[in-house]
């Protein structure tokens, strides 16, 4: 079955991510790494706004309070002002590594916060998957990471995914939601022979993973036993992250980039950077949130 795509915002991300959908504002929020800023997106108007910040930001994450978030900037964690930009600075875990940067983030359903860093602009395993807690607390969970990517949690809170966008794989965890810790890493996606490489993730209602893969000109659907059910095909070549959002929680949000793409291929790609929706026909989950 072919899921109709619609860009519904015209854009030049150099290199969109992290799309989280606001229920109690209703709107889509995500952010452009490389022209550093947090974006915005009210469907009901087609109203765009857009925060510039100074540095690089990779992911962010909705806070109980709601009138901060939580953001994974170049230096370290902050709570950020999406308003006025304001930032207070709540962990620096690699505060003497000037390489790394942070990059994808999510927070977990009893209000942590996870993030990984990765360095840039050389891709070796130098980075770091962090959590922080709501008592900022930021502990290191997994290192030897090269680009990290598709944090996410099955609606019962007993699997974590993650990945590795250089190695091609994405692993899932057995997860203790109270304690915060993963265990027994396994591969649950060997994504080497796909057209691209698994980014950005989230899960729907019935426990599916919809993955970008990045290079590839499409989102997958993940069944829980690691099986592609779905294909969503794209008029760009990189997508890089999706989340579901909408009144009704079944518009799949997808985030793209058009960072290192030729002359030729922005010719060939003229949508490249921009947002897209679609209604796969699922719903997904509400987007957690960082706090107690």
């Amino acid at each position: 079955m072919t899921i109709a795509v619609e860009c519904v915002v015209r854009g030049t991300d150099t290199l969109g991510e992290c799309t989280v959908w606001c229920e109690r504002d209703q709107l889509l929020w995500w952010v452009d790494i490389r022209a550093p800023s947090l974006k915005s997106f009210d469907p009901s108007t087609s109203a765009v706004k857009v925060l510039t910040l100074k540095e690089a930001i990779g992911s962010f994450g909705l806070t109980n309070s709601g009138e901060r978030v939580v953001a994974a900037l170049k230096s370290g964690l902050y709570m950020l002002d999406p308003r006025s930009g304001m930032l207070e600075l709540l962990a620096a875990p690699e505060k003497d590594n000037r390489e790394n940067r942070f990059n994808d983030g999510r927070c977990d359903r009893a209000g942590r916060f996870w993030a990984g860093t990765m360095g840039d602009p050389n891709r070796t395993p130098t980075g770091s998957l962090y959590r922080l807690d709501p008592d900022r607390r930021c502990i290191k969970m997994r290192g030897e990471v090269t680009v990290p990517n598709s944090l996410a949690w099955s609606p019962d809170n007993q699997t974590m995914y993650f990945a590795d966008t250089h190695r091609s794989v994405i692993w899932s965890y057995n997860y203790d939601i109270g304690e915060g810790q993963m265990h027994a890493e396994r591969v649950f996606a060997d994504a080497n022979g796909h057209p691209g490489r698994p980014d950005g993730s989230c899960v729907d209602a019935d426990g599916g993973l919809w993955n970008a893969e990045y290079g590839g000109w499409r989102v997958v659907r993940y069944r829980p036993d690691g099986r592609i059910d779905q294909v969503v095909e794209l008029p760009v070549s990189n997508p890089t992250c999706c989340c579901f959002g909408g009144k009704d929680l079944d518009v799949l949000y997808i985030s793209t980039a058009r960072q290192r793409l030729t002359l030729e291929q922005l010719l060939r790609e003229p949508l490249a950077g921009s947002l897209f929706a679609c209604r796969p026909g699922v719903r997904g989950l509400p987007e957690a949130r960082f706090g107690a």
